[in-house]
């Protein structure tokens, strides 16, 4: 059995570091972008559902309403969806970078949706009396909503890098490349079983080293809040 696993991971080696390579790329270029325009899309739904800031319900509505309808398209149909929009802002609906746009996209309703709940924690007194000494909205909002939320920020960040790990992996169903390809081209089509239990493996390590480097940031975090 082992044997079989060695015979494997030799025959795949070259191709597992493109893969790994292919899967990091796709994960941290998406998850930079979502993080970016999550925090801007989960600012917009707190601001204007908030009464203390700027309480806007047809743009909440709006706003909720198009980040919903994303996140509750199953990715792989979202991904083939928005192939035509890659070819045209990267120039090909192939490959890793072809998969971004998708990614990002999917990520970013996801994320923003998270971030909107991390906003929503922040103690709505601190707001009051800040807003309540004559501080400018934008000024709440840097100095205090975002500093106060960037915990919860981080935990939800965590959670999004799994889940754009998780959808990376099915780039590989329309030639995206990465451990997902691998697994679907050499053990479900060529019915080499080890080689899909290898990119299992290697996968499940890559979500327990995200969630680890997740839980020490909150961790050093919370310590210099206590500090």
């Amino acid at each position: 059995m082992l044997e079989a696993f060695i015979k494997a991971f030799t025959e795949i080696q070259d191709k597992l570091v493109k893969a790994l390579s292919e899967t990091a790329f796709m994960t941290l270029t998406s998850l930079a972008l979502a993080i970016i325009l999550g925090i801007g899309l989960g600012l917009i739904l707190y601001i204007t559902n908030e009464p203390l800031l700027s309480k806007n319900t047809p743009v909440y509505q709006t706003v909720g309403f198009i980040s919903n309808m994303i996140s509750s398209i199953p990715f792989l149909i979202l991904m083939i969806f928005f192939l035509p929009l890659s070819a045209v802002i990267v120039g090909t609906k192939i490959g890793s970078k072809a998969v971004i746009v998708p990614l990002t996209i999917a990520a970013a309703a996801f994320f923003g949706r998270l971030a909107e709940v991390s906003f929503s924690e922040v103690d709505k007194g601190v707001l009051e009396a800040v807003l309540s000494s004559g501080a400018k909205k934008s000024h709440v909002i840097w100095k205090i909503v975002l500093p106060e939320a960037r915990i919860s920020l981080i935990k939800n960040i965590t959670v999004t890098a799994i889940t754009v790990l998780g959808f990376s992996a099915m780039a590989g169903l329309v030639g995206g490349g990465g451990i997902g390809d691998l697994a679907y081209r050499y053990g479900y089509q060529r019915y080499q079983k080890e080689v899909m239990i290898i990119c299992i493996v290697i996968l499940i390590i890559m979500v327990q080293l995200i969630q680890t480097a997740g839980d020490i940031v909150v961790r050093v975090l919370n310590k210099r809040r206590r500090g």
